[in-house]
């Protein structure tokens, strides 16, 4: 008979030590719990999510992190606007204050930009300060009793035993849903993304996107994000089968992602100094699970959703995933499990809110239908005005019980209809490709 595995008591079992996994354990440590957060030896690529939405510093703010502490210590930039160019020559600018600076908003202009290892390495120092226990190891397998979840085993042997359990595992694994069978909606196809960073000496504000779009083809995409004063992240996205020819043609990852740069002159002199580091590559598919919470567990950040990374609103999801989660914890402690109204409510949220992001960004802007017949530009501001506003709708209502959830999730479906007639009505016309609506620079 083997020797049992050594047991590791505690509260709250965090898998995960992204952001998400992170956030929600400070949250429950500065509660007085006793909080693991287990995260695996190594990183598997650097973290991405550098441009954030304007919700985003709010949620900073909460873990100690304001925008003002960010910038003196160089972590972060502003981020005041988004700049669409195209090779045509047209560009178009997308400033927040055209629709959130007034009534009924009147939210702070600015959000900004980050550098996500610095930005993780200053959330993992606070973590550990507050007592934290922070574990590099690799969970191996979940033992449950019907859907509750008993304890969480490891690849060193150990076992972590806590009432009450968040899966913060990211993407790839996905723990709690892989275990239980969740059901999984997908949207969109198997995207790939590359980037790297150089040194700039100009100073750059807000994010600039880069797009060469054709009337028959999924949109392709580049990035220009300032991380750090003197720094860019510079990216490029395209669906996986379109990366697999130019694999065929270019050859290897770097020749296609300098014959991407090469299509915009901005980035001549950045291919001529050359790259701080080599390209980063990595694949995703936007998805999200059905159901977000059970009798002791709640499912955050990208193991929950994946969200299409135009849309920057991933750092806003995790940090609002570990927030609520943490939060329905704390409420129900002594409980011993989460209602089935609270359970609803969290996994309905997170649901309504990644098929609105996935579902608009797809029709009005991937697929051409829409952009054809109104233009990039003009796509661009029917995405962004309901995207960056529901942003704000959720952190002004502030939803956590039923009846807020369905008033959030109702505007939701409305903006998801909407865009759903657009597409509609668009590919019922298959009216010629419409000029760009833009201001040419």
């Amino acid at each position: 008979m083997s020797d049992p595995l050594p047991v590791t008591p505690c509260d709250v079992t965090v898998i995960g030590g992204g952001l998400a996994g992170k956030a929600a354990a400070l949250h429950l440590v500065r509660a007085g719990l006793k909080v693991v957060c287990i995260e695996p030896p190594q990183a598997v690529r650097p973290p991405v999510g550098e441009s954030l939405d304007w919700s985003a510093p709010a949620l900073l703010s909460t873990l100690g992190l304001t925008p003002e502490s960010l910038l003196a210590s160089r972590i972060a930039t502003w981020k005041r606007h988004v700049t669409l160019k195209m090779r045509d020559g047209c560009d178009a600018h997308y400033v927040p204050s055209e629709w959130l600076g007034g009534p009924p908003f009147y939210v702070n202009l600015a959000t900004l930009h980050v550098e996500r290892t610095q930005l993780d390495d200053e959330i993992l120092k606070m973590v550990v300060d507050e007592g934290v226990t922070f574990v590099r190891d690799r969970v191996v397998d979940l033992e449950t009793d019907g859907r509750t979840i008993r304890a969480v085993q490891t690849e060193s042997g150990a076992r972590f035993t806590s009432p009450w359990l968040i899966d913060a595992s990211g993407i790839g694994a996905s723990l709690v849903a892989r275990k239980l069978g969740l059901p999984t909606l997908q949207y969109g196809p198997t995207k790939v993304a590359m980037w790297t960073y150089f040194k700039v000496t100009e100073e750059v504000e807000g994010t600039t996107l880069y797009m060469d779009p054709q009337p028959a083809e999924y949109l392709e995409w580049l990035w220009e994000i300032p991380v750090s004063p003197g720094i860019v992240s510079v990216g490029y996205i395209a669906p996986g089968t379109a990366i697999k020819g130019k694999r065929d043609v270019e050859g290897s990852v770097e020749n296609i992602f300098r014959q991407q740069l090469a299509k915009f002159s901005r980035f001549d002199p950045l291919l001529q100094q050359g790259a701080l580091s080599e390209v980063n590559v990595t694949s995703f598919r936007c998805r999200v699970h059905t159901e977000s919470a059970g009798p002791n567990w709640l499912i955050a950040g990208e193991a929950a959703s994946l969200v299409d990374p135009m849309t920057s609103n991933g750092v806003t999801a995790a940090l609002r995933h570990a927030a609520e989660a943490a939060a329905l914890i704390l409420k129900f402690r002594t409980r011993g499990e989460l209602p089935q109204r609270a359970r609803k409510a969290y996994s309905s949220r997170i649901l309504q809110m990644a098929k609105f992001f996935n579902e608009g960004i797809e029709k009005i802007l991937y697929e051409p239908v829409v952009r054809n017949h109104i233009g990039l530009s003009t796509a661009g501001t029917a995405y962004t005005s309901p995207a960056w506003s529901m942003n704000v709708v959720y952190a002004r209502l502030g939803p956590t019980g039923l009846w807020s959830t369905w008033i959030l999730n109702a505007m939701l479906g409305f903006f998801r209809m909407s865009a759903s007639i657009l597409y509609w009505y668009c590919g019922l016309r298959k009216s010629p490709v419409a000029r760009q609506q833009c201001k040419v620079t």
